[in-house]
């Protein structure tokens, strides 16, 4: 079976693993001269706007994903078939923070306060109207902490707009939340669906640092799930996505959403039966969705900007490096480190120390 991905990052090198064993070869397309799935998988080099090298792509495999959402969706709107999941529907939607908000609160989940701006003046109004503190984001291209700004004083928001490239922006209002979670699931095109246990995140610069399971409360619990359900639903959605929710008063705000696999899922890859890159690649090609069933707590450290030796990663048979063979460069993902245990405490214990032995820190 024949699988594209748009992408030739870390995440298809991890789908292209995740599914060689089931039989599934692989075509990455991606404008690097060596994305470092292209160790895994045929490389296309052609840029993410290149109709042909897309339409070339979609009609010479079985299935074809992507691995990440800034690419031009209008593109793929344009020569897209029922051979690319998810749909180009969800692509669009993540890519516009405010549809997002839009679907959001479509769906009944609750967000926080926010207004459109597509000017100063505009800019000006919505701090009027939601007070402060604010962030204010840039309604497309945006992530791991890119195109953002906070605002604390009235100061903050002088020539705002121009400084963050005089396009338009999401302005919210900043929540005092407990923690953030993320809902990961997977869902096939006869609408079936499988969700993992929630994980707790925590970043550092802007970046995803780490992610551990944690117990909500039974309804916070539900509520994560329902939302979920409806989110996917109402996209029409094949594959894996993330919904990333701050947990507020025992209610949960919706942030934003992936349409893809997620960061926060990757310690499926040793703390499940199936992981979220097997089941993404089942949705997509109509194979029975496999068990998300967690049989011990775990969690997931990840490597930014510097690859430490493996052997000062692996200290012990319950922790797992996943290198991705990237160069070191500033704010880069090079890798993550999963550790399984017993019980909770005892790997978020070691996820501490793990830590400390690499110089590594959290913000929280």
């Amino acid at each position: 079976m024949r699988i594209g991905i748009i992408g030739g990052g870390q995440l298809g090198r991890m789908l292209a693993l995740a599914g060689t064993p089931l039989g599934m070869s692989f075509t990455v397309l991606d404008p690097g001269e060596s994305p470092c799935a292209s160790e895994v998988a045929h490389h296309v080099r052609a840029a993410f706007n290149d109709a042909d090298a897309l339409r070339t792509l979609i009609e010479s495999n079985d299935a074809v994903t992507f691995e990440f959402e800034n690419i031009p969706a209008a593109v793929l709107a344009a020569i897209a078939t029922d051979t690319l999941q998810p749909p180009v529907k969800a692509l669009l939607t993540a890519q516009d923070r405010q549809r997002e908000k839009q679907c959001f609160e479509h769906i009944g989940l609750p967000v926080a306060p926010w207004r459109y701006a597509d000017s100063q003046q505009s800019v000006d109004a919505a701090i009027e109207a939601l007070g402060l503190p604010l962030i204010a984001k840039t309604a497309t291209l945006g992530y791991d902490g890119k195109g953002q700004q906070r605002l604390k004083h009235a100061e903050d928001a002088a020539d705002l707009f121009a400084q963050l490239g005089s396009v338009p922006l999401l302005i919210e209002r900043l929540v005092d939340f407990e923690r953030e979670v993320s809902i990961v699931g997977t869902r096939n095109r006869r609408g079936d669906m499988v969700i993992y246990p929630i994980t707790q995140n925590i970043h550092r610069n802007g970046i995803l640092h780490r992610s551990q399971r944690i117990e909500l409360p039974r309804d916070l619990k539900r509520q994560g799930i329902h939302n979920l359900r409806n989110l996917a639903n109402t996209l029409d959605y094949v594959g894996t996505l993330a919904l990333e929710c701050f947990v507020c008063d025992n209610v949960l705000l919706g942030n934003e959403f992936a349409p893809r696999v997620h960061n926060t899922g990757h310690w499926t890859l040793d703390g499940t039966h199936c992981s979220q890159f097997e089941n993404h690649l089942r949705a997509v090609v109509d194979l029975p969705l496999g068990s998300t069933l967690s049989e011990h707590p775990a969690g997931m450290l990840n490597l930014v900007g510097q690859m430490p030796p493996p052997r000062q990663i692996i200290q012990s048979a319950n922790t797992f490096l996943h290198a991705y063979n990237k160069a070191p460069r500033p704010g880069r993902k090079l890798g993550h480190i999963n550790v399984i245990g017993m019980d909770q405490p005892s790997v978020n214990a070691q996820l501490d120390a793990l830590e400390r032995e690499l110089g590594i820190r959290s913000d929280t």
